[in-house]
């Protein structure tokens, strides 16, 4: 057991040493003095080397987090392509799809909007990582969303096709000659140069270049309605498709059908040739919706693939020369 200090001074008037005695008071209060002292040494080293090294927790911490930015951003751009590629399916499906069958396109604001509220991600508030897992969890949710209304829609345009079957034999779906490589394109609908006068016109079909005896073929199920010479466009066969189509194949050599005639898509009908107003041989193809001209390259969907129909489209439309 540690001997209890005793203290002394000097008495210069008794010339002596005196003993001190410290009250409880004092006592504590040293000691007090003593404690606060070495507890404020003691914070100061912590805050020192909490500022200067990372405890193994907080470091573990640290590359977690990091771990889950990372993860978080190749999410977000996968996340980004699917809505990439889910755009160009929404566009082909209003403006091709849709088109074709005659059914109201779906709008922005149903294929795109928003959830009502955010109470459905309260209970990520409380995680380490809540901003990261929520913003993953919304841009996940509208995705499947989007993938919930486009799958709804060819749910839909399934079962106009299964109730329309005259309707898919009938409408005009081919090229009307052999183009699987799309060589013979040779221009396209829209404002196109004149051949003979050289002004600008109005080109209301697709011009296909091919050699004189070709075989040209209707492009869906219907009944001739003429086969006969039309004045510019030469020897002409026009078919009726019903359901409001009319396809048009113009500066033929001959016919190999004639007025009343029955056909079926693939059918030879006639032959290529330059007859009319032609400056080479080559076919005039025009199709006819409710008595108007359509663009005829929204028509060839079932003998091009996605790839060989944009390929078409460009090629068409940068062709500024017509042949007829």
């Amino acid at each position: 057991m540690a001997k209890k200090r005793i203290h002394y001074f000097w008495n210069p008037e008794t010339l002596s040493f005196e003993r001190i005695y410290t009250s409880f008071r004092d006592r504590l209060f040293f000691g007090l003095r003593h404690l606060l002292v070495a507890g404020m040494g003691g914070l100061v080293v912590l805050a020192l080397i909490n500022l200067f090294f990372d405890s193994p927790r907080v470091k573990s911490l640290k590359e977690e987090n990091d771990r889950l930015q990372t993860q978080y951003e190749l999410l977000s751009r996968r996340v980004e392509h699917a809505y990439e590629i889910l755009d160009d399916i929404q566009e082909r499906d209003n403006n091709f799809y849709r088109a074709l069958l005659h059914a109201e396109p779906i709008s922005s604001s149903i294929r795109k909007g928003s959830f009502a509220g955010t109470e459905r991600y309260d209970s990520l508030k409380d995680l380490s990582s809540a901003r990261l897992v929520i913003g993953a969890s919304q841009q996940v949710d509208m995705l499947r969303k989007q993938l919930y209304v486009q799958s709804q829609s060819f749910d839909e345009l399934v079962g106009i096709l299964k109730e329309n079957e005259s309707f898919q034999k009938c409408v005009p779906a081919i090229q009307p000659l052999k183009n699987k490589d799309l060589k013979q394109t040779a221009s396209g609908f829209g404002v196109r140069l004149d051949p003979i006068y050289g002004t600008p016109r109005f080109h209301s079909g697709m011009d296909f270049t091919a050699k004189r005896g070709t075989e040209v073929y209707a492009t869906g199920d219907g009944v001739v309605v003429q086969a006969a010479r039309d004045g510019g466009y030469g020897n002409c066969i026009i078919v009726n498709h019903g359901f409001g189509y009319q396809t048009m194949y113009a500066h033929l050599d001959s016919y190999n059908v004639k007025n009343g005639a029955k056909v079926t898509r693939g059918q030879v009908i006639g032959f290529v040739g330059d007859t009319g107003k032609a400056t080479g041989v080559h076919l005039h193809y025009e199709v006819h919706y409710n008595g108007k001209t359509v663009n005829p390259a929204n028509y060839y969907y079932m003998d091009l693939t996605p790839e060989e129909y944009d390929i078409m489209v460009e090629m068409a439309a940068n062709s500024g020369h017509v042949y007829d």
